[in-house]
Protein backbone atom coordinates (compact mmCIF):
# COMPACT_ATOMS: atom_id res chain seq x y z
CA UNK A 1 0.00 0.00 0.00
CA UNK A 2 1.23 3.51 -0.82
CA UNK A 3 2.81 5.32 2.11
CA UNK A 4 0.71 8.14 3.55
CA UNK A 5 2.48 11.45 4.00
CA UNK A 6 3.37 12.22 7.62
CA UNK A 7 1.14 14.87 9.15
CA UNK A 8 3.01 17.76 10.76
CA UNK A 9 1.49 19.79 13.58
CA UNK A 10 3.63 22.84 14.36
CA UNK A 11 3.86 24.26 17.86
CA UNK A 12 1.51 21.83 19.54
CA UNK A 13 0.90 23.13 23.06
CA UNK A 14 1.82 20.62 25.74
CA UNK A 15 1.25 20.64 29.47
CA UNK A 16 2.12 23.95 31.10
CA UNK A 17 4.14 26.20 28.81
CA UNK A 18 6.09 23.45 27.00
CA UNK A 19 5.84 23.46 23.22
CA UNK A 20 6.77 20.70 20.80
CA UNK A 21 6.78 20.13 17.06
CA UNK A 22 4.79 16.95 16.51
CA UNK A 23 4.96 14.69 13.47
CA UNK A 24 2.72 11.69 12.91
CA UNK A 25 4.15 8.84 10.82
CA UNK A 26 1.25 6.50 9.91
CA UNK A 27 1.95 2.78 9.68
CA UNK A 28 3.34 1.84 6.28
CA UNK A 29 0.85 -1.02 6.06
CA UNK A 30 -2.01 1.46 6.18
CA UNK A 31 -3.47 -0.24 9.23
CA UNK A 32 -5.78 2.28 10.88
CA UNK A 33 -5.57 0.68 14.33
CA UNK A 34 -1.79 0.26 14.27
CA UNK A 35 0.01 0.38 17.64
CA UNK A 36 1.75 3.74 18.04
CA UNK A 37 5.27 4.40 19.27
CA UNK A 38 5.50 7.73 21.11
CA UNK A 39 8.92 9.40 21.03
CA UNK A 40 10.07 12.51 22.92
CA UNK A 41 13.30 13.78 21.37
CA UNK A 42 15.60 16.80 21.17
CA UNK A 43 16.83 15.75 17.70
CA UNK A 44 15.25 17.86 14.97
CA UNK A 45 12.59 15.89 13.14
CA UNK A 46 14.18 16.25 9.66
CA UNK A 47 17.36 14.65 11.02
CA UNK A 48 15.42 11.90 12.79
CA UNK A 49 13.25 11.03 9.80
CA UNK A 50 15.65 8.52 8.14
CA UNK A 51 15.87 6.51 11.39
CA UNK A 52 12.10 6.51 11.88
CA UNK A 53 11.35 5.53 8.31
CA UNK A 54 13.90 2.69 8.40
CA UNK A 55 12.37 1.46 11.66
CA UNK A 56 8.93 1.50 10.06
CA UNK A 57 10.15 -0.42 7.02
CA UNK A 58 11.28 -3.12 9.43
CA UNK A 59 8.02 -2.77 11.40
CA UNK A 60 5.34 -1.82 8.83
CA UNK A 61 2.44 -2.21 11.27
CA UNK A 62 3.76 0.40 13.74
CA UNK A 63 2.82 4.08 13.61
CA UNK A 64 5.15 6.70 15.17
CA UNK A 65 4.32 9.98 16.89
CA UNK A 66 7.50 12.05 17.10
CA UNK A 67 7.51 15.02 19.49
CA UNK A 68 10.52 17.31 19.01
CA UNK A 69 11.18 19.53 22.03
CA UNK A 70 13.91 21.08 24.14
CA UNK A 71 15.91 18.85 26.47
CA UNK A 72 14.54 20.46 29.63
CA UNK A 73 10.99 20.02 28.35
CA UNK A 74 11.57 16.30 27.80
CA UNK A 75 12.80 15.92 31.37
CA UNK A 76 10.01 17.99 32.90
CA UNK A 77 7.26 16.36 30.88
CA UNK A 78 8.29 12.81 31.74
CA UNK A 79 8.38 13.68 35.45
CA UNK A 80 5.09 15.59 35.35
CA UNK A 81 3.23 12.84 33.49
CA UNK A 82 4.68 10.05 35.60
CA UNK A 83 4.03 11.77 38.94
CA UNK A 84 0.43 12.53 37.98
CA UNK A 85 -0.25 8.89 37.14
CA UNK A 86 -0.39 9.42 33.37
CA UNK A 87 1.40 7.46 30.69
CA UNK A 88 4.35 9.11 28.98
CA UNK A 89 6.68 8.55 26.03
CA UNK A 90 7.73 5.04 25.04
CA UNK A 91 11.22 6.28 24.14
CA UNK A 92 13.11 9.43 25.15
CA UNK A 93 16.19 10.63 23.26
CA UNK A 94 18.09 13.68 24.46
CA UNK A 95 21.45 15.42 24.27
CA UNK A 96 21.13 16.50 27.93
CA UNK A 97 23.20 13.67 29.34
CA UNK A 98 22.82 14.88 32.92
CA UNK A 99 19.03 15.10 32.77
CA UNK A 100 18.67 11.70 31.11
CA UNK A 101 20.86 10.06 33.75
CA UNK A 102 18.89 11.81 36.48
CA UNK A 103 15.67 10.35 35.07
CA UNK A 104 17.22 6.90 35.21
CA UNK A 105 18.76 7.41 38.64
CA UNK A 106 15.51 8.73 40.13
CA UNK A 107 13.39 5.82 38.90
CA UNK A 108 11.76 7.44 35.87
CA UNK A 109 13.29 4.94 33.42
CA UNK A 110 13.04 1.17 33.21
CA UNK A 111 15.65 -1.43 32.41
CA UNK A 112 15.92 -2.54 28.81
CA UNK A 113 17.94 -5.72 28.51
CA UNK A 114 18.50 -6.09 24.80
CA UNK A 115 20.53 -8.30 22.51
CA UNK A 116 23.37 -5.76 22.43
CA UNK A 117 23.28 -4.73 26.10
CA UNK A 118 26.13 -6.98 27.21
CA UNK A 119 28.42 -5.96 24.35
CA UNK A 120 27.63 -2.24 24.47
CA UNK A 121 30.67 -0.22 25.69
CA UNK A 122 30.69 -0.08 29.49
CA UNK A 123 31.01 3.74 29.56
CA UNK A 124 27.89 3.98 27.35
CA UNK A 125 25.51 1.77 29.35
CA UNK A 126 24.25 2.56 32.83
CA UNK A 127 22.53 -0.46 34.39
CA UNK A 128 20.85 -1.41 31.08
CA UNK A 129 18.65 1.65 31.63
CA UNK A 130 20.33 4.66 29.96
CA UNK A 131 22.31 4.08 26.76
CA UNK A 132 24.69 6.44 24.94
CA UNK A 133 23.75 6.10 21.26
CA UNK A 134 26.04 8.67 19.63
CA UNK A 135 29.73 9.65 19.86
CA UNK A 136 30.13 13.40 19.32
CA UNK A 137 33.44 15.18 20.00
CA UNK A 138 33.91 18.80 21.03
CA UNK A 139 36.08 20.38 18.33
CA UNK A 140 37.79 23.58 17.29
CA UNK A 141 36.32 25.04 14.10
CA UNK A 142 38.20 27.55 11.99
CA UNK A 143 37.90 29.71 8.88
CA UNK A 144 40.26 28.04 6.41
CA UNK A 145 41.14 31.17 4.37
CA UNK A 146 42.35 32.80 7.60
CA UNK A 147 44.95 30.06 8.11
CA UNK A 148 46.74 29.97 4.76
CA UNK A 149 50.09 31.04 6.24
CA UNK A 150 49.98 28.88 9.38
CA UNK A 151 48.07 25.86 10.68
CA UNK A 152 45.16 26.38 13.06
CA UNK A 153 45.67 25.67 16.78
CA UNK A 154 45.62 21.94 17.53
CA UNK A 155 45.67 22.04 21.34
CA UNK A 156 44.55 24.37 24.10
CA UNK A 157 48.11 25.60 24.62
CA UNK A 158 48.35 26.45 20.91
CA UNK A 159 44.91 28.08 21.09
CA UNK A 160 46.08 30.39 23.90
CA UNK A 161 49.33 31.17 22.07
CA UNK A 162 47.48 32.02 18.85
CA UNK A 163 45.07 34.40 20.57
CA UNK A 164 47.86 36.19 22.42
CA UNK A 165 50.09 36.51 19.34
CA UNK A 166 47.35 37.82 17.09
CA UNK A 167 45.90 40.30 19.56
CA UNK A 168 43.79 42.98 17.88
CA UNK A 169 43.76 41.12 14.56
CA UNK A 170 41.40 38.48 15.99
CA UNK A 171 39.68 40.53 18.69
CA UNK A 172 35.95 39.88 18.57
CA UNK A 173 36.41 37.15 15.97
CA UNK A 174 36.30 34.02 18.13
CA UNK A 175 33.27 32.32 19.61
CA UNK A 176 32.09 29.59 21.93
CA UNK A 177 28.86 28.54 23.65
CA UNK A 178 27.32 30.64 26.39
CA UNK A 179 27.36 28.09 29.21
CA UNK A 180 24.43 29.84 30.92
CA UNK A 181 22.16 29.19 27.94
CA UNK A 182 23.66 26.14 26.25
CA UNK A 183 23.43 22.77 28.00
CA UNK A 184 26.08 21.19 25.81
CA UNK A 185 28.32 24.21 26.33
CA UNK A 186 28.02 23.82 30.09
CA UNK A 187 28.74 20.09 29.82
CA UNK A 188 31.89 20.71 27.77
CA UNK A 189 33.12 23.39 30.17
CA UNK A 190 32.54 21.20 33.21
CA UNK A 191 34.51 18.38 31.56
CA UNK A 192 37.27 20.83 30.60
CA UNK A 193 37.59 21.77 34.25
CA UNK A 194 38.08 18.09 35.13
CA UNK A 195 40.49 17.29 32.28
CA UNK A 196 42.72 20.38 32.16
CA UNK A 197 44.23 22.03 35.24
CA UNK A 198 44.93 25.24 33.34
CA UNK A 199 41.50 25.61 31.71
CA UNK A 200 40.95 29.05 33.22
CA UNK A 201 43.92 30.31 31.22
CA UNK A 202 41.99 29.32 28.10
CA UNK A 203 38.90 31.18 29.32
CA UNK A 204 41.02 34.20 30.24
CA UNK A 205 42.63 34.24 26.79
CA UNK A 206 39.20 34.09 25.15
CA UNK A 207 38.02 36.96 27.34
CA UNK A 208 41.03 39.07 26.38
CA UNK A 209 40.26 38.30 22.72
CA UNK A 210 36.68 39.56 23.04
CA UNK A 211 35.02 36.17 22.68
CA UNK A 212 31.43 36.14 21.41
CA UNK A 213 28.98 33.80 23.16
CA UNK A 214 26.07 31.95 21.52
CA UNK A 215 23.52 29.36 22.56
CA UNK A 216 23.51 27.44 19.27
CA UNK A 217 26.10 25.79 17.04
CA UNK A 218 24.58 27.27 13.90
CA UNK A 219 25.07 30.85 15.02
CA UNK A 220 28.79 30.20 15.45
CA UNK A 221 29.30 28.05 12.35
CA UNK A 222 27.65 30.46 9.94
CA UNK A 223 29.95 33.24 11.16
CA UNK A 224 33.04 31.06 10.82
CA UNK A 225 31.96 30.07 7.32
CA UNK A 226 31.71 33.67 6.10
CA UNK A 227 34.90 34.81 7.86
CA UNK A 228 33.39 37.04 10.52
CA UNK A 229 34.96 34.65 13.02
CA UNK A 230 38.29 32.89 12.67
CA UNK A 231 37.86 30.30 15.46
CA UNK A 232 35.16 28.53 17.45
CA UNK A 233 36.02 26.70 20.67
CA UNK A 234 34.36 23.49 21.94
CA UNK A 235 31.80 23.22 19.13
CA UNK A 236 29.73 20.03 18.87
CA UNK A 237 31.49 17.98 16.20
CA UNK A 238 28.41 16.43 14.58
CA UNK A 239 27.00 19.87 13.71
CA UNK A 240 30.42 21.10 12.65
CA UNK A 241 30.94 18.13 10.31
CA UNK A 242 27.52 18.57 8.75
CA UNK A 243 28.18 22.29 8.26
CA UNK A 244 31.67 21.71 6.85
CA UNK A 245 30.32 19.23 4.30
CA UNK A 246 28.36 22.10 2.71
CA UNK A 247 30.73 24.97 3.48
CA UNK A 248 34.31 24.24 2.39
CA UNK A 249 35.59 27.34 4.19
CA UNK A 250 34.97 25.62 7.55
CA UNK A 251 37.75 23.45 8.97
CA UNK A 252 37.64 21.14 11.99
CA UNK A 253 40.32 20.18 14.52
CA UNK A 254 39.99 17.51 17.20
CA UNK A 255 42.29 18.97 19.88
CA UNK A 256 45.29 16.71 20.36
CA UNK A 257 45.75 17.33 24.09
CA UNK A 258 42.33 15.79 24.75
CA UNK A 259 38.97 15.70 22.98
CA UNK A 260 35.83 15.57 25.10
CA UNK A 261 33.11 13.37 23.59
CA UNK A 262 29.45 13.75 24.52
CA UNK A 263 26.57 11.43 23.62
CA UNK A 264 22.84 11.59 23.15
CA UNK A 265 21.15 9.18 25.53
CA UNK A 266 18.17 6.95 24.85
CA UNK A 267 15.93 5.34 27.47
CA UNK A 268 12.49 3.81 27.97
CA UNK A 269 10.53 5.77 30.62
CA UNK A 270 9.13 3.87 33.59
CA UNK A 271 5.60 5.08 32.79
CA UNK A 272 5.78 4.37 29.05
CA UNK A 273 2.39 3.57 27.52
CA UNK A 274 3.95 0.88 25.31
CA UNK A 275 7.38 -0.02 26.73
CA UNK A 276 7.66 -2.98 24.37
CA UNK A 277 7.56 -0.55 21.42
CA UNK A 278 10.07 1.71 23.15
CA UNK A 279 12.47 -1.18 23.59
CA UNK A 280 11.95 -2.27 19.99
CA UNK A 281 12.92 1.19 18.78
CA UNK A 282 15.91 1.34 21.16
CA UNK A 283 17.01 -2.09 19.93
CA UNK A 284 16.79 -0.87 16.32
CA UNK A 285 18.68 2.33 17.20
CA UNK A 286 21.50 0.25 18.71
CA UNK A 287 21.61 -2.31 15.88
CA UNK A 288 24.17 -2.37 13.09
CA UNK A 289 21.49 -1.13 10.69
CA UNK A 290 20.33 1.69 12.93
CA UNK A 291 23.83 2.86 13.79
CA UNK A 292 24.84 2.77 10.13
CA UNK A 293 21.89 5.03 9.31
CA UNK A 294 23.00 7.29 12.16
CA UNK A 295 26.48 7.79 10.78
CA UNK A 296 25.70 7.75 7.04
CA UNK A 297 22.41 9.62 6.82
CA UNK A 298 22.23 11.66 10.02
CA UNK A 299 26.00 12.39 9.91
CA UNK A 300 26.29 11.61 13.63
CA UNK A 301 29.06 9.22 14.77
CA UNK A 302 27.86 5.79 15.87
CA UNK A 303 28.75 3.95 19.10
CA UNK A 304 28.11 0.32 18.07
CA UNK A 305 31.54 -1.40 17.88
CA UNK A 306 30.32 -3.46 14.92
CA UNK A 307 29.96 -0.33 12.80
CA UNK A 308 33.49 0.50 11.75
CA UNK A 309 33.06 2.29 8.42
CA UNK A 310 32.81 6.04 8.19
CA UNK A 311 32.60 8.46 11.08
CA UNK A 312 32.22 6.14 14.07
CA UNK A 313 33.55 5.65 17.59
CA UNK A 314 35.55 2.67 16.32
CA UNK A 315 37.34 4.57 13.55
CA UNK A 316 37.99 7.60 15.77
CA UNK A 317 39.46 5.42 18.51
CA UNK A 318 41.71 3.65 16.00
CA UNK A 319 43.00 7.03 14.82
CA UNK A 320 43.14 8.97 18.08
CA UNK A 321 43.19 6.44 20.91
CA UNK A 322 43.49 7.96 24.38
CA UNK A 323 43.07 11.50 23.04
CA UNK A 324 39.31 10.86 23.11
CA UNK A 325 37.61 11.37 26.48
CA UNK A 326 34.00 10.20 26.26
CA UNK A 327 31.71 11.39 29.03
CA UNK A 328 30.63 8.23 30.91
CA UNK A 329 26.93 7.55 31.32
CA UNK A 330 26.89 7.51 35.12
CA UNK A 331 25.51 9.40 38.13
CA UNK A 332 28.68 11.50 38.04
CA UNK A 333 26.92 13.54 35.36
CA UNK A 334 24.53 14.88 37.98
CA UNK A 335 27.22 16.74 39.94
CA UNK A 336 26.57 20.04 38.17
CA UNK A 337 22.81 19.74 38.54
CA UNK A 338 23.54 20.89 42.08
CA UNK A 339 22.50 24.52 41.80
CA UNK A 340 25.23 25.80 44.11
CA UNK A 341 28.01 24.11 42.12
CA UNK A 342 26.44 25.16 38.86
CA UNK A 343 26.11 28.77 39.97
CA UNK A 344 29.71 28.79 41.22
CA UNK A 345 31.07 27.58 37.88
CA UNK A 346 28.98 30.06 35.89
CA UNK A 347 29.98 32.92 38.19
CA UNK A 348 33.66 32.16 37.73
CA UNK A 349 33.17 31.85 33.96
CA UNK A 350 31.52 35.27 33.82
CA UNK A 351 34.14 36.83 36.07
CA UNK A 352 37.05 35.57 33.98
CA UNK A 353 35.44 36.40 30.63
CA UNK A 354 33.82 39.74 31.22
CA UNK A 355 35.56 41.72 33.97
CA UNK A 356 38.29 43.60 32.16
Amino acid sequence: MQRLFPTLFLSCVLSGTAVADVTEFPAISGRSDAPRLLVYSSLDQPMARPMIEAFQRANPDIAVRYEDMLTGQIYERIIEETDSGQKTADFAFSSAMDLQVKLANDGYAQQSRLALSASWPAWANWRDTAYALTFEPAVFVYHKPSFISEPPPASRAEFIDYLRRKGDAVHGRIATYDIERSGVGFLFMSRDQEQFDDIWSVVDAMGEAGVRLYSTSQAILERVADGRFVLGYNILGSYAADWASNHPEVGIVLPKDYTVVMSRIGLVPQAAASPDLGRRFLDFFMSRQGQTILTRELQIPAVNPEVAEGNTATTMREMLGGQLKPVPVSPGLMVYLDQVKRARLIARWNDVLRIR
